[in-house]
């Protein structure tokens, strides 16, 4: 027998999990509410080992759900950091073409911007971009003056004390190993006992495959975990970044470049690269879990993802061993920049999810179960759009599971 019920369970309390949750104390108020999370302390991953960039959405497919999503969250980011007082700052970015190889790729960029309603755009010549980045090499950019910077890790803190103000309860230290079905109830099995659900919601990041495979779904997509690691310039060398430099980014592939990042706590990180993790945590090369291991290399879509790219998975591991190669990758933006202004910087692990067939899942991806909603995909800009996507899976959840909301007149 379960120790506990509840008539939701969100599974992960990174922040797009306590977003979910976030949105589902507001919409169903007069529901039991549990976020489970296996770390002693919430966003414990993605959410708090990335840049802090909110991001405009000028990378994304007009009218895919990251593009939608964005654009709506980059605003509702900002409004909610002026609410409750989080630090942040609307610093702008420079997307820069170092060649002439790369202007039809910075074109695109501009036009999508424009077609998800990006507002202020403008391309700008050497000129002009030199004006907003002096240290900066390039022969044209796209000024993206809209883009800011927070702390996730503090604006998922803050979503947390909103779920507890609204009734909602947070268990940390609570790794979720076995989900059972009984009845109209599902069983969630933790490592400190069991708790039932009614409804169950799967934002388990870097672990929601595996969340998924215990509910009886079947491996057509996993997450294969890819680690970017930076650098960070030393005080002194600073004043080579005002704001955000961006490289145009190579369009086969989800990562962005190696790229320069005010951060809004201080400092100026460079990078990041992005290998292969050898564990879904690894946040060093040294970490290796056997299990995550032999789980990627007993999925087909792995060693097809790796016939696809593995010349540029070499580039990238080099450039992971090799701070000079590090170094010349950053001085295509910041010609002037040397080893010596870098010193070692953080790192991060990215959620991937790669099909059977091998292709990289680009966008947003949720799938339904039985009383059950899986988040199998939500990748940067995840942190960004977090509170449209947390209700986009309460309104999916709503009408999949047929809950009634009990909002005011106005909030419906």
């Amino acid at each position: 027998m379960p120790d506990a019920c509840f008539d939701i369970i969100v599974i992960g309390g990174g922040i797009v999990g306590l977003s979910t949750a976030m949105e589902a104390t507001r919409r169903f108020p007069h529901l039991r509410l549990l976020v489970l999370e296996k770390e002693r302390e919430i966003a414990s991953h993605q959410s708090s080992h990335n840049s802090g960039v909110i991001h405009s959405g000028i990378y994304y497919k007009p009218g895919s759900l990251k593009a939608r999503m964005c654009v709506e969250g980059a605003a509702a980011m900002v409004d909610f950091c002026r609410a409750h007082g989080i630090r942040h700052e609307i610093c702008g970015k420079l997307i820069v073409a170092t060649d002439e190889s790369e202007l039809p790729r910075l074109e695109e960029l501009h036009r999508r911007g424009v077609a998800n309603g990006i507002s202020g755009l403008a391309v700008l010549n050497r000129e002009q971009l030199l004006e907003i980045e002096p240290s900066c090499s390039g022969i044209r950019a796209v000024h993206v003056p809209g883009t800011g910077i927070t702390e996730y890790r503090s604006v998922s803190r803050k979503y947390a004390d909103l779920i507890f103000a609204q009734g909602g309860q947070v268990l940390t230290g609570s790794k979720v190993i076995g989900l059972k079905k009984f009845g109209s109830e599902i069983v969630v099995e933790t490592d400190h006992g069991a708790i039932g659900g009614t409804y169950v919601i799967n934002c388990a990041g870097l672990h929601s495959d595996q969340i998924s495979r215990m509910s009886g779904r079947q491996k057509d997509v996993m997450i294969v975990p890819f680690r970017g690691e930076y650098y960070e310039l030393s005080p002194s060398s600073e004043h080579f970044v005002r704001g955000l430099i961006y490289p145009v980014p190579d369009p086969r592939f989800p990562f962005l470049g190696v790229h320069f990042t005010r951060r809004v706590t201080g400092g100026v990180e460079a990078g990041p690269n992005a290998v292969l993790a050898f564990s879904r945590e690894g946040y060093r090369m040294s970490q290796i879990s056997p299990e995550d291991l032999l789980g990627m290399l007993s999925f087909p879509g792995f060693w097809r993802m790796g016939a696809k790219y593995w010349r540029t998975g070499l580039s990238e591991f080099y450039r992971s061993l090799s701070k000079g190669a590090f170094v010349r990758a950053l001085q295509k933006l910041l010609p002037n920049l040397t080893s010596s202004d870098l010193k070692p910087g953080g790192s991060g692990v990215r959620a991937q999810a790669v099909r059977r067939d091998g292709t990289l899942v680009d966008d947003f991806q949720f799938a339904h179960g039985e009383n059950m909603l899986h988040v199998n995909n939500v990748p940067s800009p995840a942190a960004t759009a977090s509170i449209p996507i947390g209700k986009a899976i309460m309104q999916m959840a709503e009408e999949q599971f047929g809950i009634q909301a009990k909002l005011a007149p106005a909030e419906r």
